[in-house]
């Protein structure tokens, strides 16, 4: 009985095709959240899938719902021993829709298909490889050690592909039963494909709308361009104001005062790479002076996401009567929330744009969170990875895109460790999610690693 030991009954899982096998179950099964159809899935994923898992382990499971929640909850918890730590796993089975037709030829996003040592599939990076390694690296420590020496409990959603409506009742209903000292979860990419990577949080994001509509309907551009305002050029100069050419922010309530030293001491030497088929980084773009790490993981950025005036398919010689953009902020720890609109609502009035509309895009926002990289778990956390992998692992402030990791850390206390098993270039929520199999096997390792020392007893204190 050991470490050793432990983490090659993980990695044989993978060997012996086992988890290749239960994966392609899962990724078999189309849980869309956004699609109405696909309901009776979410429900199925959780009967089918992850309550016989976890109850094999000895866990005691319950199914649970909450207010307009998108599907069910599966909650399992194994108790050990009073005065043990409690770690916290999180996971979801929905995922993105499919996009069928634009998978590359001989894919199927509802099949598990390896390409020269990639695996392609909807759900193998977001979300359900990466909790099925988490389960199965559980299930390795119980199988060596005959317990796991602390005590866990698990919480897998099915509607986070749609911003997790009714988490947040859910956790807050049920405070007393998820109460727990850490989170540790894995979702998101790696720094890059080859190197282990936790991160302590993530960005908040809020979605929002931007238009203007002018009059009823469109107008002759011959007879009436000139003397009729133009929503179309009006929403384009008041989307331009909000940043500069490069993309450096100029609303200053969007952006931190300054880069944190801890943040900037852990993001050295953090190189981002997609991967061959990542793009390529524009070095002059955004916040001057920023490494690209520092950017996307200490700074704030802003994107228009989509936009409209007229007819795009079919333009006509008419001056459009309105004009749309889907804008987003991404922000991290240190801007207020509740100012972001209002903020742009002021900057855009000064600026003469008062006839901009500005809407909340959707009622689910997600908050910035981190944890202090100076924690005594992250260090923890950092010398288990570094010892199962023998690579120095990546520490990440934040991820740079968002999760509702506010719900765990503000609303139940907890500290949140994030060991992401997915890299840049995976293509999550696009066409061809793919992943490369030998990092799921080095993960399970990891993963194993890092429950087997929780259990070991010589975790930080909580």
């Amino acid at each position: 009985m050991s470490r050793e030991q432990a983490v090659v009954e993980a990695q044989a899982f993978f060997d012996n095709g086992t988890f290749k096998e239960t994966l392609g179950r899962l990724v078999a099964m189309p849980t869309e959240s956004q699609n109405p159809d696909r309901a009776p899935l979410l429900d199925a994923y959780i009967a089918r899938e992850m309550r016989p898992v976890f109850e094999e382990m000895g866990f005691t499971c319950t199914v649970l719902h909450a207010p307009g929640a998108k599907g069910p909850f599966l909650f399992a918890e194994r108790h050990e021993a009073d005065g043990l730590p409690t770690i916290f796993g999180y996971g979801h089975g929905d995922v993105i829709r499919g996009l069928d037709a634009e998978w590359k030829e001989g894919l199927s996003p509802w099949t598990l298909t390896e390409r020269n040592g990639l695996w392609y599939g909807r759900g193998v990076v977001d979300n359900k490889g990466q909790h099925l390694v988490n389960i199965a690296a559980l299930r390795a420590v119980l199988k060596t050690r005959g317990k796991l020496g602390f005590n866990a409990k698990y919480l897998i959603e099915m509607g986070e592909e749609m911003g997790s409506p009714g988490l947040k009742e859910l956790c807050r209903a049920q405070a007393d039963l998820f109460r727990s000292d850490v989170l540790i979860a894995s979702d998101g990419p790696r720094l890059n494909a080859d190197r282990p990577t936790l991160f302590l949080g993530a960005r908040g994001g809020i979605t929002f709308d931007l238009s203007i509509e002018a009059r009823e309907g469109g107008h002759h551009s011959g007879n009436w361009g000139g003397i009729l305002s133009d929503p179309a050029i009006q929403l384009a100069h008041a989307i331009a104001s909000i940043t500069s050419p490069t993309g450096q922010i100029r609303i200053h309530e969007w952006v931190p005062k300054h880069l944190p030293e801890s943040v900037r001491r852990v993001l050295d030497g953090c190189e981002i790479d997609g991967g061959a088929d990542g793009p390529v980084i524009d070095p002059h773009w955004g916040e001057p002076g920023l490494t690209p790490a520092e950017q996307v993981f200490g700074w704030c950025s802003f994107d228009v996401l989509a936009m409209k005036a007229g007819n795009p398919a079919t333009p006509v010689n008419a001056v459009p009567p309105s004009a749309w953009a889907r804008c987003q902020l991404r922000f991290v720890v240190g801007i207020d929330v509740d100012d972001i609109l209002p903020a742009l609502r002021r900057h855009l009035d000064r600026h003469g744009f008062a006839m901009v509309k500005v809407e909340k895009a959707r009622d689910e926002v997600f908050h910035a969170t981190r944890l202090d990289p100076e924690d005594a778990w992250v260090d923890f956390v950092y010398a288990s990875m570094q010892q199962s992998s023998g690579k120095k692992p990546a520490i990440l402030p934040n991820l740079g895109g968002s999760l509702p990791n506010d719900i765990f850390a503000d609303l139940l206390h907890m500290k949140t460790i994030w060991v992401p098993h997915s890299y840049p270039g995976c293509s999550q929520h696009a066409p061809n999610e793919h992943v490369p199999a030998a990092l799921f096997r080095e993960a399970l390792g990891i993963m194993a690693g890092i429950y087997w020392d929780i259990g070991s007893g010589k975790a930080p204190s909580v």
